[in-house]
């Protein structure tokens, strides 16, 4: 096959680079659309340290790769099994939260516009089984997203044999992960005993699905806009009970999720459709409390629309209801082993000035971010992590006596970080279920 086609964006945009055939092809056909355009390619690799020897193989290709190619790189690395330990999360779920992270930060250090992945479409159709599986709705049942954000998977359309025809017609080489032949992993035990069965029945299953889920998507849209509609006759916020209850399950959901603060599982959204139904109650939901009473649905008003500042307690718990999170905090008297993210923060212990608090975004807060190398607004760090402005209040910030240490989602401040062998305060913020009312 030819190297695959698709609409470069101009700038400079960023390749996530495993080293694996996919990877490797999304690379070298980025390099061939760019050239003689107005794209600059970079790369990232993050090493989950999962796999020993092999993982460190694996960066040494993608470093020697990039490096005959010409291509700027970024590699970082962490410790996924360590890090799913410490958050109570499945190793998959810890390695793509550590892996999109590194690459949100690779970006930004590189000036990069997009992140490009290689998702193909055989990964596209192992997700949308997946999804079956866990009885997701049609959002999950579409499959993989072609665009989120500035994340972009430009190689959906490809299919595995023909990326892998395309390198062995190329002469580019590629690294295998051991871990694709174990079948203890869902998506591993879906794409050996389950693809090649549905391959037997169509050949061409991959491509089936991927309409499907293009199909599944235009629904998906369209029923958000019938949604929509209906929210749009109650300016004010405050729903008909009755006509919410009246109205087709698919649009009334959709209806309740525009209504919330932030994303809502099935168990809220049933939660809140039952007060509509009763006409009286109340439901929290993350980032706020739905309420009904005389024959209108609507978000409470004693719903704070930010933060209220909280001093964080060190060590402990630290609830932070409004933003569905709750703020973990523990002394380390050794740093070596700590893994920071966008969610979990280590300062110096000897340098906190009085309390840490937890507080809402300031007027003429700034951040110097560690690692970017400049400092920004947090107005337009949370622009650009997408965050909409009625949310941005909700977005917890750390502050101590003297300074902006970190924000959520966002960053810590340069010069936070503790070196290894020093006492820290490590703070990590975990997302709690909340009760129906």
């Amino acid at each position: 096959m030819s190297a695959p086609d698709f609409p470069l964006p101009s700038g400079r945009v960023l390749c996530a680079v495993s080293g694996g055939a996919d990877s490797v092809c999304l690379l070298h056909s980025c390099l061939r659309l760019a050239r003689g355009g107005d794209t600059t390619v970079c790369a990232a690799h993050y090493n989950h340290c999962l796999r020993g020897g092999e993982s460190d193989r694996d960066e040494r290709f993608v470093r020697s790769l990039c490096a005959s190619l010409g291509v700027e790189l970024r590699v970082g690395r962490g410790d996924v099994a360590a890090y799913a330990r410490e958050h109570g999360m499945g190793t998959e779920e810890a390695a793509r939260e550590l892996r999109y992270a590194f690459l949100e930060e690779a970006a930004d250090e590189l000036g990069c516009g997009y992140i490009l992945t290689a998702h193909n479409a055989d990964d596209n159709a192992e997700t949308m089984l997946m999804a079956l599986v866990r009885g997701s709705g049609p959002r999950g049942l579409a499959g993989i997203p072609p665009r989120r954000g500035r994340i972009l998977r430009p190689m959906l359309g490809a299919t595995r044999a023909e990326i892998e025809a395309y390198l062995a017609e190329n002469g580019l080489e590629h690294v295998e992960d051991s871990t694709n032949e174990c079948t203890d992993y869902t998506r591993n035990r879906i794409r050996k005993l389950c693809m090649p069965v549905l391959r037997e029945i169509n050949p061409r299953f991959a491509e089936a699905a991927a309409r499907a889920g293009a199909l599944l998507r235009e629904d998906d849209a369209y029923l958000g806009s019938l949604a929509e509609a209906f929210l749009e006759k109650y300016p004010d916020g405050r729903v008909d009970c009755a006509a919410l209850a009246g109205e087709s399950a698919s649009i009334a959901s959709r209806a309740v999720r525009m209504m919330a603060p932030a994303a809502l599982s099935q168990r809220h959204v049933e939660a809140v459709l039952r007060l509509a139904r009763a006409g009286h109650g109340e439901a929290d939901v993350p980032g706020g409390r739905f309420r009904a009473g005389g024959g209108k649905l609507f978000l409470s008003h004693d719903a704070p629309g930010e933060l209220p500042e909280r001093a964080v307690n060190i060590p402990g718990e630290t609830a932070i209801p409004e933003a569905g999170l709750v703020l973990r905090a523990e002394i380390i008297g050794d740093a070596r082993e700590i893994h920071t993210s966008l969610n979990t923060f280590a300062f110096q212990y000897a340098n906190i000035c009085g309390t840490i608090c937890c507080t809402a975004r300031r007027p003429g807060d700034s951040l110097r971010v560690r690692g970017r190398g400049c400092t920004k607004s947090v107005k337009d760090l949370l622009y650009e992590k997408g965050v909409p402005a009625h949310e941005r209040g909700l977005v917890p910030v750390l502050r101590d006596g003297k300074r902006l240490l970190a924000v959520y989602g966002c960053g810590q401040a340069e010069g936070t970080l503790p070196a290894p062998g020093e006492k820290c305060a490590v703070l990590r913020f975990e997302a709690v279920k909340y009760k129906e009312g």
